[in-house]
């Protein structure tokens, strides 16, 4: 059972300014996104990571860098293309208050599974790749460093929020009414029950909990697929 940890990308001067930047080249942290950023870096440093995931988009490297910066091991990023932000085709670049006024808008807030954006992608298909590049990363961490492992993948807002709709079991529609802000922390942990969302759109707290758990004798991991009766005991109390 990996642990993966959700991170959005600092805020940008497009997030600053009201633009849907997408894929837009060169859209960097402005001084408020690297602040951010730094924090979460300093919030990690104490869990560790045996893997960063990255977005291709700068904005999301940055805030990579800022989070191994931080960790006390050696640690290389590696892109994953599958994290990279919806294409949002012809909506690029424009003003959120201009796409506002747009009849498809209506549609991205109330049936996004019907959404193709003109010239660009599908968000069913944006889910789709962004899920299955989770999960996949997921199994292959867990195969190489084992159960407890932690891991960062830092992406983008409306990719982050259709990950945690899938871990949650709702369908594509219902994921606006899940809110993922600048270099917030979700955590989400897979399991050949089901997964199971730990946290969502967090910007303090401890997380030495996450820290990998000792094994039993029998090598087992302390950790249980099981979901507990009547809710648990709490971190402290687990087995």
């Amino acid at each position: 059972m990996a642990t993966v940890i959700l991170v959005r990308h600092g805020r940008t001067t497009a997030n600053a300014s009201g633009m849907l930047a997408g894929r837009t080249p060169g859209v960097r942290l402005d001084d408020t996104g690297a602040e951010q950023a730094a924090r979460t870096g300093e919030r990690l440093a104490v869990v560790p990571l045996v893997a960063a995931v990255t977005s291709p988009l700068e904005r999301c490297r940055q805030t990579t860098k800022a989070i191994v910066s931080a960790q006390a091991g050696s640690l290389r990023p590696a892109t994953e293309r599958g994290l990279t932000e919806c294409d949002y085709g012809e909506w690029q670049g424009r003003s959120l208050k201009d796409l506002a006024k747009e009849k498809l808008w209506a549609t991205v807030q109330a049936q996004p599974s019907a959404v193709t954006f003109p010239g660009g992608e599908s968000m069913v298909a944006m889910q789709a790749r962004a899920v299955s590049a989770v999960r996949r990363r997921d199994a292959l961490i867990e195969e190489e460093h084992g159960a407890g492992a932690v891991w960062v993948a830092v992406s983008h807002g409306d990719l982050i929020k259709s990950i945690l709709a899938d871990a949650l079991g709702m369908h594509l529609d219902l994921f606006q009414r899940l809110h993922v802000d600048p270099a917030s922390v979700s955590i989400i942990r897979y399991t050949a029950t089901r997964p199971y969302v730990l946290a969502t759109n967090t910007h303090s707290g401890d997380l030495s909990w996450l820290a990998p758990k000792p094994t039993r004798k029998s090598g087992r991991p302390r950790r249980s697929d099981d979901a507990a009766v009547g809710g648990g005991a709490g971190l402290s109390a687990a087995p």
